[in-house]
């Protein structure tokens, strides 16, 4: 029997290591993560898109471009005038996503680039088209219609490029200082017009209740008046009056100064 040849099986082993390693390296299959897309060139032409999970590809003649199809923020700085012709400098945060059927066309347009290419520019546009029907003071107080405005725009604006606008936010409004200096002014005058306002309903309060109390003191006056010349009413109050000195004599009569004699009871009939 022939024996066996160590050194045989050692560069047999490295051989299949170095082949196992070369494979591995250059391994012709490609993993496409969940909310992603990926678009195969083929000699750098688009050839295919992967959908999530492992595919294979041909090695040096093919590269994969992968393209994330979840929902993204993307904030963008833009300045416009208001309809009053007042600067206005926005802040607007836009979520979005890629239609995932048309991943390939977007890259074939835009490169991976959609949100600088794209999407910053028809924000900057959206905010411009919608100040502009809006006083300085109604982008304030109108607010929220302002952002469905923006909104609605996006979106018109973006699906046409495959884009869906999920919701928009504006971070804030920024305006000149001879604006905010003219704001803090009214907001000051309508403060003191209020003030002045409760002040002069206090007053008038005040005045009504001092007539008021002059009108139920003059009845008053009045009522005694014609009470004081009413017979009755005078003999009533003498009754009443001497019932409170009788209530208060303590059963000791009188004395006449110029004499014993004791002055007689009052006839009060």
């Amino acid at each position: 029997m022939q024996e066996s040849n160590p050194t045989k099986y050692i560069v047999g082993g490295v051989i299949a290591f170095v082949t196992l390693i070369l494979v591995l390296i250059l391994a012709p299959f490609t993993v496409v993560s969940s909310g992603s897309r990926s678009v195969v060139l083929h000699w750098g032409q688009i050839d295919r898109v992967l959908d999530p999970g492992i595919h294979w590809v041909t090695p040096i003649a093919e590269s994969v471009e992968n393209i994330d199809v979840t929902t993204v923020k993307s904030e963008v700085d833009s300045s416009a005038s208001s309809k009053d012709l007042q600067e206005v400098h926005t802040k607007i945060a836009v979520n979005y996503n890629i239609q995932a059927d048309k991943v390939d066309t977007l890259w074939a347009t835009f490169k991976g680039n959609q949100d600088e290419v794209i999407v910053a520019p028809s924000v900057q546009e959206a905010v411009k088209s919608a100040t502009a029907k809006y006083t300085a003071e109604e982008l304030i107080t109108k607010r929220e219609q302002v952002r469905q405005d923006i909104l609605a725009i996006l979106k018109d604006k973006l699906s046409a490029n495959y884009i869906v606008v999920t919701g928009v936010s504006i971070v804030n409004f920024d305006f000149s200082a001879g604006f905010n200096q003219s704001v803090e002014a009214k907001v000051k005058a309508e403060q003191d017009a209020l003030t002045a306002k409760n002040k002069l309903e206090q007053i008038k309060f005040e005045a009504e209740q001092t007539i008021a109390t002059a009108k139920a003191t003059a009845e008053s006056i009045r009522l005694q008046s014609d009470a004081a010349n009413n017979e009755k009413y005078v003999a009533l109050k003498r009754v009443e009056v001497q019932l409170e000195i009788a209530k208060k004599w303590n059963g000791v009569l009188p004395v006449n100064i110029y004499g014993s004699a004791p002055i007689p009871f009052l006839d009060i009939k």
